[in-house]
């Protein structure tokens, strides 16, 4: 026993030292919006430049809202598509974001949607971050 305490004594400087080399990586950001609960289809809590995403399994009965928010400057540009009902689909929209506290849009699609739906983010910069939900209210 005391020769692996003394082994593992002699080896905590190089241990110690190795930490301080690497680089330091930047820590998360945090969430630009909140889980959203049972009521969330989708949930993307931070994302840093462009994406996107692609889901199913509307409920025609129940509301549908989307949200999205961005923060660390410049902007996102959303365009929100429904499969089964592109003509309801809302316009492709801006959203500035600040450098600090995450802006938020939420738009209400309404009752009477079923299927599929997506979305594509584009960010005015890499570091722009972002954040989504898709929610039905129960």
């Amino acid at each position: 026993m005391k020769k692996r305490t003394a082994a593992l004594a002699a080896l905590a400087p190089a241990f110690a030292l190795a930490l301080a080399a690497t680089p330091a990586q930047a820590a998360p950001t945090g969430e630009i919006i909140g889980y959203p609960g049972p009521d969330g289809l989708i949930w993307i809590a931070d994302q840093a430049g462009s994406g996107g995403f692609v889901s199913g399994g509307l409920s025609s009965r129940l509301d549908t809202f989307i949200t999205f928010g961005c923060a660390g400057g410049g902007t996102i540009e959303v365009a929100f598509h429904l499969d089964n009902h592109p003509d309801r689909d809302p316009a492709p929209f801006t959203v500035d974001c600040p450098e600090t506290d995450p802006a938020r849009v939420t738009v209400p699609l309404g009752t009477g949607l079923h299927g599929g739906f997506g979305a594509r983010v584009t960010a005015s910069t890499p570091t722009t971050h972002w954040g989504a939900t898709v929610t039905q209210p129960e």
